[in-house]
């Protein structure tokens, strides 16, 4: 569609496929209505998106199971990191979060909180914030882990991940995020094949 823009992050299949992308919308730009065959989830990640059911700020995070309907839009341009056909049928619940008012909860990490999200079956997705100089937890990855980096710079021993960085992590991988400066990302974990 004429001022939607996609970049694809992981992709299974052609054009209706299981995937994953950051979708930007110039002003005024408008996406055809469509029905979502296999669920589709949403972050907002800048701006303010939109359809015909209400418009979701930056911050907002959005479930649209299988068989939804609607034409988003944007009036002055937005940033959604996207989630398509990768709902379990019996996973019906829509909803909206509004993580700019939720509270985040304490873990038992000192300088780690997390903001749950959405939880089903061994899916489990969440915003994470770690202060400066904290340590998330280290183990095994029981069907994977995928992040989104929101705020400051994620770091592992491969590396440092700075805003707007995504991370796959496969299942079974032993991994452990830490932050120097302190930093916010998305979290989605348990829903990576496990072959």
């Amino acid at each position: 569609m004429k001022g939607v823009q996609r970049r694809k992050l992981d992709r299974i299949g052609d054009e209706v496929a299981r995937a994953t992308s950051l979708v930007k919308y110039d002003p005024r730009s408008y996406f055809s209505p469509h029905t979502h065959d296999g669920g589709e989830e949403i972050f907002v990640v800048d701006g303010v998106f939109s359809d015909e059911h209400g418009d979701y700020p930056a911050g907002t995070y959005i479930r649209n199971p299988i068989g939804t309907r609607h034409k988003p839009h944007s009036e002055n341009g937005c940033i959604i990191f996207v989630k398509l056909h990768q709902f379990d049928k019996d996973d019906a619940k829509q909803f909206t979060v509004d993580t700019l008012t939720d509270d985040f909860q304490d873990t038992d990490i000192a300088g780690m909180t997390v903001l749950p999200l959405h939880s089903f079956g061994t899916e489990n997705c969440c915003l994470v914030r770690l202060a400066a100089d904290t340590k998330g937890e280290i183990g095994e990855d029981i069907g994977g882990k995928e992040i989104l980096v929101l705020e400051g710079t994620v770091s592992d021993k491969n590396g440092h991940y700075t805003k707007g960085t995504w991370l796959r992590i496969p299942h079974g991988t032993v991994h452990q995020f830490f932050s120097s400066d302190g930093c916010l990302f998305y979290q989605k974990t348990g829903h990576l094949p496990q072959k």
